[in-house]
Parts: C-alpha cells; structure tokens; sequence
C-alpha cells in the first residue's frame, strides 16, 4: 500500500492499542458502534459505563483527555440538531425552566447526544492510534472491496498533492499584487479553481500511465501481510465484548 502517511488525527505512540493490528481494532469499533445503537435510550447509566470503557481505553492508549475532546468537536452540527428536537417534536409537552419541551424529543436529543457521541469518540480514539496506511491495510484484510480501498488510497495520496498545488496558486496570486476583497475577484478564484481541476486531472492520467507502464492490472501489490494472533483479537474484542454484556442489562434491567 505504499509508504506510511501521517494525518493530523494521529498520536504518535507506543502503547499496547497502538500496537494491535488494524483489522483487529477496526472491527472492535464497528462492533462497540453497533452495541451502542442497540442499547435502550432509557438505559442512561448504560451510556455511563460505555463513556467509562472508552476512557479506559483512551488511558491504555495514552490519548490526553484534553487532545481526545479537542476532535469530538467534529460533532457539533449534530449537537445544535439535537437541540431543536425538544422544540420541533410533537406529542406530550413537560415544563423545564419555563419552556414547553416535548418529551419525545428530549429522548430523542438524548438518544442522539449519547449514541453520537460515544461512537464518535471511538472513531476518534480509532484514528488516534492508527495511522492511515495501515487502516487502508485493515480494511483491506477485512475482505473491504479491493477497488474502494485503492480509491481510498489515492484520495488519500493525492489529497495533499492538490493542496499542495493550491498553495503554490495562491502564493504565485499573491507575489503578483492580488488578494481576494469582494465579489469582483471571483472570476480570478474561479480561474484558478478551473486550473487547478485541469492540472489535477492530468497529473492522475500521467499516475495512471506510469502505473500501467509498472504492470497495473486493476489490483494493488499487497506489500506487508498484516496478520493478528488469538491474543491480540481477544485484546482488541475486549471493549466490545464488554460493551454487549453492558447492553444486554440494559435491556434486561
């Protein structure tokens, strides 16, 4: 899959979630995930102790809390939408500090605060500790179609290559007298936008021909053969499996 990629999520480290194999962790996120959505909303201690399972993981990982809020910040669009519900849902209406809020909604804003939140938590606790290469090399062990992952791949490659470009756009505008005050500098920004999309486009056929030129037939060489023992899915299963026992008292209780 190519050299490794640094991305701005990524904590460098050397704790033991750091060091389990990709594959394992990914799927330990997308089955914690799934447990939380299946988790009663009125069961609010349940959310308690998944927040508690996280930290424990965010503190085996050597993950700040500080640096771990910092990106759950990527949730706020969904935060301000469940704050509306209480005020948009019908049904049966309660008191609270002198507004009319409806009950359903406030389930409802809480199913969505809880669950959102928790699962983008573990997204980020996921990314923290993985760095995108071997993500890319995680899905492709879980069997992903190999054509999204290469799409992926590129998108990932390439992704710093245009911003790159645009820099270099922006400071040859700028050494040149130009800076973007209204709206009669936007044909200039357009322009360069147009320009932009045709050097991107031709630079992917010029990779493309030089991959085919290689011996491209539609399939990456898989370089590193990520493999996982019995210990580290039981390790890496561990936050999951805890989670369902979790649930299934919530439903019980």
């Amino acid at each position: 899959m190519g050299a490794g990629h640094a991305h701005r999520l990524y904590r460098h480290g050397h704790s033991p979630v750091h060091a389990l194999p990709p594959h394992t962790k990914l799927a330990a996120v997308f089955a914690f995930v799934v447990v939380v959505v299946s988790t009663p909303r009125e069961a609010m201690w349940a959310f308690a102790l998944y927040a508690v399972l996280l930290a424990s993981v965010a503190y085996a990982a050597r993950v700040p809390a500080g640096f771990l809020l910092k990106r759950l910040l990527i949730e706020v669009p969904f935060v301000a939408f469940a704050v509306l519900m209480p005020f948009v849902a019908e049904g049966d209406r309660v008191g609270v500090l002198g507004l009319s809020l409806s009950v359903n909604g406030l389930w409802g804003a809480w199913n969505v605060l809880a669950k959102g939140t928790l699962g983008v938590a573990a997204s980020v606790l996921l990314a923290s500790t993985t760095e995108l290469r071997e993500l890319l090399l995680g899905l492709q062990r879980l069997k992903l179609p190999p054509l999204l992952v290469q799409i992926a791949s590129f998108m990932i490659r390439y992704g710093d290559v245009i911003t790159d470009e645009m820099r270099r756009m922006r400071i040859a505008r700028e050494s040149r007298g130009f800076e973007a005050s209204g709206v009669r500098h936007w044909g200039v920004l357009a322009k360069s936008a147009g320009a932009l999309f045709i050097r991107s486009y031709e630079r992917g056929e010029r990779v493309h021909l030089a991959m085919v030129s290689r011996g491209y037939a539609g399939a990456m060489p898989v370089i590193d053969e990520v493999t996982a023992s019995r210990a580290q899915w039981s390790s890496a299963l561990a936050l999951p499996g805890a989670a369902l026992l979790v649930c299934l008292l919530g439903w019980v209780l």
